[in-house]
């Protein structure tokens, strides 16, 4: 008799995620081929800023644009909602919002998957600022407060990026609802697209530190996603062969 799998659970219940099957081949394919496009896209963003050519000529003319359309109203708006994404709120509202769902889906894995996309973000941002060294936009061009630190990539771009995608995957693992799944993913989707781009319209970041924050937080997210898709995989395998043991 072929055992059956291991069953599925409803938000708000304690087992492995709703989608059990974990990750097939043809995923993982998909995965990396995707994830090999994003490195190839960041490292011709790195090396346009180095060399001051390619999308880093946008960087001027678009600061520019974005400098002749503020308003003392504007401003202040972006600043409020750019606070959003430092890392003194972002943390602190990214905790609120998984230890929310791990206590509703009774699950660790918001928790835990956040953790580690959160500490690779960080790192990431990191490592990139230190190896490019970059400087910010003229303060002339800025609106205060001012950022000292390096330029490329925009952390804020990058982490929001990172906890959009993970956010998101978590609704698709538990939420049935299509116009919910959609609302959310819209939403999220938006959120760390305007993060990216209220930097730039600030004067705190260039164009391409925002484009690099995109390509590299979404790779990472990628990488997140997929190790956890191969780790449900084991799990149900591991399941399927205990249920097969128990029925001998």
């Amino acid at each position: 008799m072929r055992p059956a799998p291991p069953s599925k659970v409803e938000a708000g219940q304690a087992a492995p995620e709703p989608v059990a099957s974990g990750i097939s081949l043809l995923t993982a394919a998909v995965g990396a081929v995707v994830l090999t496009i994003l490195v190839a896209i960041l490292d011709e963003t790195y090396q346009s800023v180095q060399e001051g050519d390619g999308l880093a000529r946008v960087d001027q003319p678009l600061l520019e644009w974005m400098v002749a359309h503020r308003t003392p109203a504007l401003d202040a708006a972006v600043t409020f909602f750019t606070d959003i994404g430092s890392t003194k709120i972002l943390p602190f509202l990214t905790t609120l919002v998984v230890v929310a769902l791990a206590w509703w889906w009774r699950s660790w894995t918001p928790i835990a998957l956040m953790a580690v996309a959160a500490a690779g973000s960080v790192a990431m941002t990191e490592a990139g600022k230190d190896l490019t060294g970059r400087a910010r936009p003229p303060r002339g061009l800025a609106v205060p407060p001012y950022e000292s630190t390096p330029s490329f990539p925009s952390g804020h771009t990058l982490n929001s990026t990172v906890i959009a995608i993970l956010l998101a995957y978590l609704v698709l693992l538990h939420v049935k609802s299509r116009l919910g799944r959609v609302v959310t993913v819209t939403l999220l989707a938006l959120y760390a697209l305007a993060m990216g781009m209220s930097r730039v319209f600030l004067g705190h970041h260039w164009f391409t530190d925002v484009v690099a924050g995109f390509i590299a937080g979404t790779a990472w997210a990628l990488v997140v996603i997929l190790a956890h898709r191969l780790l449900l995989r084991i799990q149900y395998r591991r399941a399927v062969q205990s249920n097969a043991a128990s029925a001998h």
